[in-house]
């Protein structure tokens, strides 16, 4: 699987953010897309994910499943949390695995996994940051789709749990799966790096 872009112009809010953008990235492998803050990193991440529109050029997928967009093909893990405070974390868990298409996995099982199994029945709005983040992250347990695409993804999170995100993204890279991670920091694993242009 070959997740490509070629001649990506992207414009926000009658800005220019990037032009003429060009990446490529391989099942089994990390691309860390770093540079300074307003370099567009995750403006590409949002392209990616089918969240904006590119205004030129194109982003495609080869050996994805042909009758499925690159976006019901990938997982975004963005910045915010997206979390209803009044569910319970197993129901903001099960919503996500009811209203996505993929490959489902076991929610109780997935929380287990992040170490939320404890909280299940809690309503999200107590859990701190790094407990928000890793329910996040029991999505892309629970559902399971090839490509990952993850901003500033070790954010919040306590040393166990950078621990527990580097052994699922090995377990996802092992499974044939890519991800593409917007970071300021070391990911803990290997990774290729696609550095984004000056700010703006």
């Amino acid at each position: 699987m070959r997740l490509s872009g070629r001649g990506i112009r992207c414009v926000r809010g009658g800005r220019v953010v990037f032009s003429g953008l060009d990446f490529s990235t391989v099942s089994g492998e990390v691309l860390a897309v770093t540079g300074p803050n307003g370099s567009g990193k995750t403006s590409l991440l949002r392209l990616i994910a089918g969240l904006l529109i590119p205004a030129d050029g194109s982003i495609s997928l080869e050996g994805g499943e042909s009758e499925l967009t690159i976006s019901e093909q990938a997982h975004y893990l963005g910045h915010r949390d997206a979390l209803k405070p009044s569910l319970s974390v197993l129901e903001n868990l099960s919503f996500w695995r009811d209203f996505l298409a993929g490959e489902i996995h076991g929610a109780a099982a997935s929380l287990k996994a992040v170490g939320l199994d404890h909280a299940a029945q809690l309503p999200a709005a107590y859990l701190s940051a790094g407990q928000r983040r890793r329910l996040s992250i029991a999505r892309l347990l629970t559902i399971r789709r090839k490509i990952w695409l993850m901003d500033e993804p070790m954010a919040t999170l306590d040393a166990d749990g950078h621990d527990l995100l580097v052994d699922f993204m090995r377990e996802h890279l092992a499974r044939g799966g890519l991800i593409v991670a917007a970071t300021h920091g070391p990911l803990g694993l290997d990774a290729r790096e696609f550095r984004m242009g000056g700010s703006a």
